[in-house]
């Protein structure tokens, strides 16, 4: 037997506290009962308090219900991201006048949430491009921000991750998982054929959640094309009948708003060419080269046919004022002979060793 918890009715006084006192000990205490917002806004409160004179039960609930709203706020933000929404869309967004189809009235009604306490379908059923995804995610949005457990998936999806879950052996928890949300959101049904498998498997979704939790479902197709997609007759006419049994329908139309409003093209404006380098630029691309302004007359180096010192590599060449590379050990002090062919006309020999050694 489990002992009874008395709750105690009595303050507990350490004396008079200092104000400095005061304030750690409400800071501890929230830190220890996890009342951040309370934290937060005590000293902002106290201020108010004192100037608005409230009574010590007027302060009280004011503190109290800055928790509480808090709470529900970030209990509805984690309800939104917990239901898989692709992105976020809202009812104050979507164009009515786009769309003359869809009757405003009822979109609102069904805003608040009185279908999916009673547990009753919804169907929207329309062209590509008609708002019927934006619709669904909207109203799966106001539905989580009241308070509802809410999922949304793809049924090719819910589909593929039933099949999963029947070979792992997992089939009877994932569709129990399904059948806890208060709104089961499934978006382009329709759009892929379905084989016999695939059609059973989303038909015991949807038997789990009959009359008891509420399915939304977008399709492009009319529920006489729906034999295209659960190619199997019976079932087909037995899925359709558990979506429209005191359902919602709505038809959303033809007409496309994306081709009726073309998202605009942005248009890339080409860079610039390269300029040509100045006279004594040097351009840094890879390989680095020393570049020469237009009219500019060719260097002695250039003119001899030989490699110029900035381009010389680590080999056993070196380079001699003449302006042209020779070979290690072939110097005229070593082999007897001229070092290199003369320079050609316009090339000024230097105090290379070919000038020291007295030779051409």
């Amino acid at each position: 037997m489990n002992p009874t918890t008395h709750v105690t009715t009595s303050l507990r006084r350490q004396g008079q506290m200092t104000a400095e006192a005061a304030q750690a000990a409400v800071d501890a205490a929230c830190r220890r009962l996890r009342l951040p917002t309370m934290r937060a806004v005590i000293d902002e409160a106290v201020r108010t308090a004192e100037r608005d004179q409230l009574s010590y039960t007027g302060f009280l609930a004011e503190v109290l219900l800055a928790e509480v709203d808090d709470r529900d706020r970030r209990a509805s933000l984690r309800r939104v991201k917990g239901a898989g929404f692709p992105r976020p869309k809202w009812l104050a967004d979507f164009d009515f006048e786009a769309n003359p189809e869809i009757n405003p009235a009822v979109i609102h009604t069904l805003a608040q949430g009185e279908w999916i306490r009673r547990g009753e379908p919804l169907c929207l059923i329309g062209d590509s491009g008609t708002g019927k995804s934006h619709l669904l995610i909207a109203l799966g949005t106001a539905a989580a921000e009241q308070g509802y457990r809410v999922k949304f998936t793809l049924a090719t999806k819910l589909v593929n991750e039933l099949i999963e879950a029947a070979d792992d052996k997992q089939l009877a928890r994932t569709i129990a998982r399904y059948g806890r949300v208060d709104l089961l959101l499934i978006d382009e049904l329709g759009y892929m054929e379905l084989d016999r498998r695939g059609a059973e498997l989303l038909f015991q979704v949807l038997t789990e959640r009959e009359e008891k939790a509420s399915v939304a479902i977008a399709s492009n197709q009319a529920f006489s094309g729906w034999t295209t997609t659960f190619t199997d007759p019976r079932l087909c006419a037995a899925i359709v009948d558990r979506l429209t049994f005191n359902g919602t329908i709505i038809h959303t139309g033809t007409g496309s708003y994306r081709k009726a409003h073309p998202s605009s093209t942005h248009h890339l404006t080409p860079a610039p060419p390269n300029k040509p380098p100045r006279r004594g630029q040097i351009k840094l691309t890879q390989p680095t080269t020393v570049a020469r302004g237009q009219g500019e007359p060719p260097s002695a180096a250039e003119r001899c046919g030989h490699e110029p010192p900035a381009r010389r590599k680590a080999t056993s060449r070196s380079w001699n004022p003449l302006g042209c590379t020779v070979r290690r050990g072939a110097r005229s002090g070593r082999s007897g002979r001229p070092a290199a062919a003369g320079p050609p006309p316009g090339c000024r020999p230097g105090s290379g060793s070919a000038g020291r050694s007295g030779r051409p």
